[in-house]
């Protein structure tokens, strides 16, 4: 991460007074490199340019989305012709923004842990110092948890205390170079600082780009789920629930818009509990880059997602997604509730409690049809309300435009009966990613590598 810090050490000042990216380009001035106040804290969390951004490649590589030939070849950056083919050799070379901006959110977060360490709160910031510290821990929480979908093996918990997980830094001293430990020791992290957090982050936040308490929960939810720990991801989507519950009714929203979904941001979004949004790469701006039609055909004439998840078909016969929960410009790749009514959903239906999984997925679908149209789901089993679930999860969760997809794909391949060969067909030749390949494994930036000595993934 030695590349990453020569970016980012850079005056303070700077972003304090405006939150862009030009203090990136700024040569360091070391009179002002410090932060030592709960504000000076606060404003470096609040860069949302850095601390509101997730990577995008798993997206390209995943299933949501095809392209032509014309439309690989078009796309702007050779790591994402490599990614949608699978490519041993991704980056060729390139430093990767996927791996750079987390790796700038821990830095700032721990700026800000070490920072807090010097300060005695009273009674009167006591808040505002538990808000700054909470944040802090779910910046650096949710940068590792992005990094473990891309650079670690998908969690089994058979062998995550053997496989190599990523680099875990818990310090600002740049000097401090952690090895890569083991995937275990990386999600033990993330549920240590997003637990801490859940108790120090106030249930409302005063900006979604602001984490709070539901969105620690519900984080918590996720990271179980992808830990194959289904009664913990229970037990945390049922608490997120218990603090926010609401859900857009599709009815409201215009079908015909462009950009149907009110912004998250400020705080225009009641279902999203967290905003951010995806590094932005050619593919998801090409014409010639398309929804998978099958899955498109999937959604029944009464299915309002359908409209506002999707426009018309292009002059390239493509469908493509329409603006998702961001709202506006930029891809939404944050937490929203939709994600913890269909985790609880499957964790009931996993515990063979097929009343109450079905009746979480009925409250969700029952906001997603033309008025009067819906009839409830049933389900005959267990494994059958388990399918269903997993059905409308796919078809859901292009809410957030195919970030999750990826970490299901890893997760439900280790389960035979939801496991899925991938296909694509380039100039007539196919190329295939099965179940469990070394390739659902993204490799380490090349610079990383050759900077740090870290062991290389095996693709």
């Amino acid at each position: 991460m030695k590349t990453i810090y020569k970016i980012i050490i850079t005056g303070f000042l700077l972003i304090v007074s405006s939150c862009t990216k030009e203090y990136l380009d700024k040569k360091p001035n070391k009179a002002l490199l410090v932060p030592t106040t709960l504000t000076d804290f606060q404003a470096l969390l609040d860069n949302t340019g850095v601390m509101n951004v997730v990577p995008a490649i798993q997206r390209i590589a995943a299933d949501y989305y095809y392209t032509t030939n014309a439309g690989l070849i078009a796309y702007a950056n050779p790591f994402e012709q490599n990614s949608y083919l699978w490519a041993k050799d991704v980056y060729q070379g390139a430093s990767m923004s996927d791996w750079n901006i987390p790796y700038q959110q821990v830095f700032y977060a721990n700026i800000a842990l070490d920072g807090l360490n010097d300060i005695k709160p009273d009674a009167s910031t006591q808040i505002d110092y538990n808000r700054v510290k909470g944040s802090a821990l779910f910046y650096r929480a949710i940068a590792f948890y992005h990094l473990a979908q891309l650079f670690c093996k998908p969690y089994n918990p058979a062998t995550a205390s053997q496989d190599l997980g990523i680099p875990i830094s818990l310090s600002s001293d740049v000097n401090v170079r952690p090895g890569r430990g083991t995937v275990q020791k990386t999600y033990n992290q993330i549920i240590t600082d997003l637990t801490a957090a859940a108790s120090l982050l106030p249930v409302t936040a005063t900006l979604k780009s602001r984490p709070s308490r539901p969105a620690a929960l519900a984080l918590l939810a996720r990271a179980y789920q992808t830990m194959l720990n289904y009664d913990q991801a229970l037990s945390y989507a049922s608490q997120c629930l218990q603090l926010k519950n609401s859900l857009l009714d599709y009815n409201t929203l215009s079908t015909t818009s462009s950009s149907p979904f009110p912004a998250s941001l400020p705080n225009g979004n009641d279902e999203v509990l967290f905003h951010s949004i995806t590094l932005s790469y050619s593919f998801a701006k090409s014409a010639l880059t398309g929804i998978d039609t099958l899955l498109y055909r999937s959604f029944s004439a009464n299915d309002l997602r359908k409209s506002l998840f999707f426009n018309a078909p292009n002059v390239n016969n493509m469908i493509r997604a329409k603006n998702s929960y961001a709202g506006t410009a930029g891809t939404f790749a944050g937490i929203a509730l939709d994600e913890i009514y269909l985790i609880k959903a499957e964790c009931y239906a996993r515990k063979g409690d097929i009343n109450n999984s079905m009746n979480d997925l009925n409250i969700l679908l029952a906001k997603r049809y033309k008025a009067g149209t819906f009839a409830s789901l049933t389900a005959s089993s267990a494994d059958d309300a388990l399918a269903k679930i997993l059905v409308e999860r796919r078809k859901e969760l292009l809410t957030n435009v195919g970030l999750l997809r990826w970490t299901d794909l890893r997760r439900l391949n280790q389960e035979p009966r939801f496991a899925v060969t991938l296909n694509r067909i380039i100039n007539g030749q196919v190329y295939t990613l099965p179940p469990n390949d070394p390739r659902y494994v993204f490799p380490i930036p090349d610079d990383e590598i050759a900077g740090s000595g870290i062991e290389q993934n095996i693709r």
